[in-house]
C-alpha cells in the first residue's frame, strides 16, 4: 500500500488593530513573526489560527479574511494565512512569545529577519485578492 505524504499545516494571523499596526511576536525560535501554529488534526483552520493568536499573545481575534498560502515545497510545509483584527484580551507574553507589541507596518518587516515572513507580511499587507505562494529554501 503507498504511504500518503506528511505535510505540515500551519494557520498564521496578520492581525492588524485600527491603527493599521501589525501584531508581531519575538518567539525564542525564530525572532520576530506573526503570530501562528500547527493546525491539530481534526481542527479547522479558523480554530486554529484563533487558538494560536490567544495562546501566544494573549488576544482575541476575528477572521476578517483568509489572505493566502505560502507553501515551502522543500520543508513541506503549507503556511494559511489569514487577515485578522483584535477584539479582546490583553497582550501577554507567553513561552512563545518573549515580547510582542504592535508596530508599523514598515518598521515590522525590518524587524522580522525571516524572508518568508518578510513576504508573507508584504502580500497579506498589499494584495485583497488571495495568493499562492511556492518556494524551495
Amino acid at each position: 500500500m503507498k504511504k500518503h505524504p506528511k505535510h505540515r499545516v500551519t494557520a498564521v494571523a496578520v492581525v492588524i488593530n485600527e491603527e493599521k499596526k501589525i501584531l508581531l511576536i519575538n518567539g525564542p525560535k525564530r525572532g520576530w513573526e506573526m503570530p501562528a501554529g500547527h493546525v491539530e488534526e481534526g481542527e479547522p483552520l479558523s480554530s486554529a489560527v484563533i487558538r494560536e493568536t490567544k495562546e501566544e499573545t494573549g488576544i482575541d481575534i476575528e477572521i476578517i479574511r483568509f489572505s493566502g498560502i505560502f507553501q515551502d515545497v522543500k520543508g513541506s510545509i503549507c503556511s494559511i494565512l489569514f487577515i485578522a483584527k483584535p477584539i479582546g484580551g490583553e497582550l501577554q507574553t507567553s513561552s512563545e512569545s518573549l515580547e510582542l507589541g504592535y508596530f508599523d507596518i514598515e518598521d515590522a518587516k525590518r524587524m522580522v529577519t525571516w524572508r518568508s515572513f518578510k513576504e508573507q507580511i508584504e502580500y497579506c499587507t498589499h494584495y485583497k485578492d488571495p495568493f499562492v505562494v511556492e518556494f524551495n529554501h
